[in-house]
């Protein structure tokens, strides 16, 4: 059974784009999701947590503009920054990518062969 590989990629990111590029050299074609398009849900976001095993803090890029614009700090609530980075996907960190039914952080790119 072949298994779904997906990846919430940006591609003006260097880490997103070595991420898929290294998917790729393994004959890997991911379902590519432009996620600064097709923005996550915050339930998509909380699930990507769960699977990362991580607080929200975790997925958000800080130093972002939008971070301090929005007044966020990295103490502030999960809740409050997933519904940041639902609402400003700048904020998520690059590239994450899903398979087998968890989540990896390409950071760096080969972070991800774990969960293939």
């Amino acid at each position: 059974m072949a298994v779904t590989v997906t990846i919430w990629h940006n591609p003006r990111c260097t880490k997103s784009r070595e991420t898929l590029a290294l998917l790729e050299a393994r004959g890997i074609a991911p379902e590519v999701r432009l996620y600064l398009k097709d923005q996550p849900s915050a339930e998509e976001i909380t699930e990507a947590l769960q699977l990362l095993g991580q607080p929200a803090i975790a997925l958000v890029r800080t130093k972002e503009a939008a971070f301090r614009d929005l007044g966020l700090t990295k103490d502030a609530p999960d809740a409050t920054l997933i519904a940041a980075m639902a609402e400003h996907p700048v904020l998520i960190e690059r590239p994450v990518v899903f398979a087998n039914g968890k989540a990896a952080l390409g950071r760096p790119p080969e972070a991800v062969l774990d969960i293939l």
